[in-house]
This record gives structure tokens, C-alpha cells and sequence, in this order.
């Protein structure tokens, strides 16, 4: 059977490719057709925060096992923590934590049916956005403020 349909195998201008079986099927758009906007950036960094966290569990999981070795291993680790790249990572988890929770509240709210106009889409990816990063930076100015972290 043949297409009416162009078909190309390599071009990326959007026209159909043969899939394995021979049938066409449209290419995906490249990300340069794309106009970026607040809502796919709040996609791809849901995404992003979400595979820091799962780092970040891991980090979590060492420091346990630190723990569970005793003071001299818990000694190590609470120092490699407390160093300035220590510190850089947990307040890149900060903020990790704080945006995918912000991200999640707006997907909760998108589930319940609300705000999936175009307007309320963006606004709440703009929230989401801003109240993630300024939970995650009031966290730690707090953290500094309270004398808990100290450089």
C-alpha cells in the first residue's frame, strides 16, 4: 500500500517517516518550533526537580548509613555536608523539594478541573515557579538567621 503522503526517513521538517512496518507516521516537532513558555518551563522543571529528589534520596539513604556506622562515619558526612559544596547541594534539594511540591499543588488543582484555561495554566505555572523558589530561599535565609548553618 502506498501513502499520498510524502515520505522521508531522515528529515526533521515535521512530514511523515516509515515506521518499521513500512506505514508513515508524522515526526515529532523539534524543540526549535516550539515558542518556550511559562508552562513548559514549569513542565521541564518538574521533571528536573523530580530526578534531583530521587539524587537527593539517595544522599539521603548515605547519610543514614553514615549514620548506622557510627560517630566517625556520621562525623565524615555531617562535615562533607556542612562545607560549602555540602551546602550548595542540600540548598539545590531545597529547592528541588519546594518547586515539585508547588508543582504538585498545581497539578492537584488541574485534577479537580480548575484552571486549565490558558490564563489560569500560566498563572499557576508562574506561582508555582515563584512560590517554589521563594519557600526554598526562605527556608534557608532562616536556617542561616536561626544559627542552625553557618559557613
Amino acid at each position: 500500500m502506498t501513502s499520498p503522503l510524502p515520505v522521508s526517513g531522515d528529515d526533521q521538517s515535521g512530514r511523515p517517516a516509515l515506521q518499521p512496518n513500512g506505514r508513515p507516521h508524522p515526526l515529532s516537532p523539534h524543540l526549535q518550533v516550539w515558542r518556550w513558555h511559562v508552562t513548559m518551563a514549569a513542565s521541564i522543571l518538574h521533571r528536573i526537580s523530580g530526578s534531583a529528589l530521587s539524587a537527593g534520596a539517595v544522599l539521603v539513604g548515605i547519610w543514614l548509613l553514615a549514620l548506622a556506622f557510627g560517630p566517625e562515619s556520621y562525623a565524615t558526612f555531617t562535615g562533607l555536608s556542612a562545607s560549602p559544596p555540602g551546602l550548595l547541594v542540600w540548598f539545590g534539594l531545597t529547592l528541588a523539594l519546594t518547586y515539585h511540591l508547588a508543582s504538585g499543588i498545581r497539578h492537584l488543582i488541574w485534577d479537580a478541573g480548575a484552571a486549565l484555561d490558558l490564563k489560569g495554566a500560566n498563572l499557576l505555572a508562574s506561582l508555582s515557579i515563584w512560590l517554589g523558589l521563594l519557600a526554598g530561599v526562605a527556608f534557608w535565609v532562616w536556617l542561616f538567621v536561626s544559627g542552625s548553618v553557618s559557613l
